[in-house]
């Protein structure tokens, strides 16, 4: 945690008391009926998280969209919209064969996903039942929503919750005083917990917050999955995100930057990648580029004596309008998945209960 973080996080515990109560009485409220949770009539697979910050949320969405496609089902992704300018109800980012609306107006993540998944239908919108009737009325069998923990007014039929290996459970403190977004008794609601971008540097450590997670919520399991880079993609002529596999990034003099929630990962995968930037630079999460500072960027990026620019994919997706003077990469990054998880949601999007009694409940 940087000292930024820590100061506002000290400050902000006077005040976590206050929004952990506020927390408990919304999911009271849903629980007992108060609050109406929508079932739009197919099976739906949350994909979230209890903490701030990355989880890798996005890449297990591409993987579990891939898996369901393959396996002959017909997924749509339902997300909020997280930075996108739009204020519409219901957004069409794709309709599973065309692309249709661009990051700027409906975030980075749901243009991403667009651009990473042919023959998947992704669509987003703030109140999510609404999205998610409408993917249902164009002929989604199965739903995964993205970030979908906190967002109680969906039932859902798999419940996983993720937490990052390097970071787990963050400082154990409730927002704003800490890393949760909810107290920990949230995870009662979840039917699986799924720890992330696990290695051989983290693993003995994931092992014991596996252990204190099964004897907090028993009956749930845990999950270990890590992630690996996939291709060094760049930007097509048409604005696309294509591979570049004949790129080879290590010869190259890379200018690094990212707006990501955890920057220090990106720059880790570029290491294992035997890339050496000339200079990184990290950005705020979500970030929305504007010409001014992809001019200070480019500035800079010329003063180090760079021959490109590099940043993961989803940043990528953000810069096809600029014009950019130097070739732009970015890093495509895949799951490497738990078997058993992947047999899981697929008995739930079969209609089946994944072996768990708790696969069946809804959140609420």
């Amino acid at each position: 945690m940087n000292g930024n973080r820590a100061l506002l996080f000290g400050i902000g515990r006077f005040f976590s008391p206050f929004y952990c109560v506020a927390m408990k009485v919304r999911e009271r409220n849903y629980r007992t009926g108060l609050f109406k949770v929508a079932d739009p009539g197919v099976p739906v697979i949350s994909i979230g998280n209890l903490t701030l910050g990355g989880t890798g949320k996005t890449p297990m969405t591409q993987h579990f969209s891939r898996l369901l496609l393959d396996h002959g089902f017909r997924p749509a992704v339902i997300s909020r919209g997280y930075g996108g300018a739009t204020k519409e109800p219901v957004n069409v980012v794709s309709d599973g064969t065309s692309l249709l609306l661009d990051a700027r107006t409906v975030g980075d993540e749901p243009r991403l996903l667009a651009e990473t998944l042919p023959g998947v239908m992704v669509l987003t919108g703030v109140v999510r039942k609404l999205p998610a009737q409408r993917a249902v009325e164009m002929g989604a069998d199965v739903l995964l929503l993205d970030d979908g923990f906190q967002h109680m007014a969906m039932a859902r039929h798999l419940d996983l919750v993720l937490f990052n290996a390097d970071t787990l459970a963050g400082n154990s403190r409730v927002f704003p005083g800490g890393d949760l977004r909810e107290p920990v008794s949230a995870l009662n609601r979840c039917h699986c917990f799924v720890l992330t971008g696990t290695d051989d540097g983290n693993r003995e450590r994931a092992g014991r917050f596996a252990e204190l997670l099964q004897t907090r919520f028993p009956g749930r399991p845990v999950f270990f999955t890590g992630y690996r880079p996939a291709a060094t993609v760049a930007l097509a002529p048409d604005g696309r995100v294509r591979e570049a596999a004949d790129v080879d990034l290590a010869g190259e003099r890379c200018f690094a930057f990212c707006g990501i929630a955890r920057p220090q990962a990106f720059a880790a995968t570029l290491k294992k990648m035997d890339i050496a930037p000339v200079e990184f630079r990290a950005l705020p999460d979500h970030h929305g580029y504007r010409q001014a500072e992809v001019d200070r960027l480019l500035a800079r990026a010329e003063k180090a004596g760079a021959s490109a620019l590099l940043t993961t994919e989803k940043d990528l997706v953000k810069l096809a309008s600029f014009d950019l003077p130097l070739p732009l990469y970015g890093i495509r990054m895949e799951v490497e998945p738990d078997p058993e998880l992947d047999r899981r949601v697929l008995a739930v999007a079969g209609g089946r209960d994944g072996g768990e009694e708790t696969a069946g409940q809804q959140d609420g």
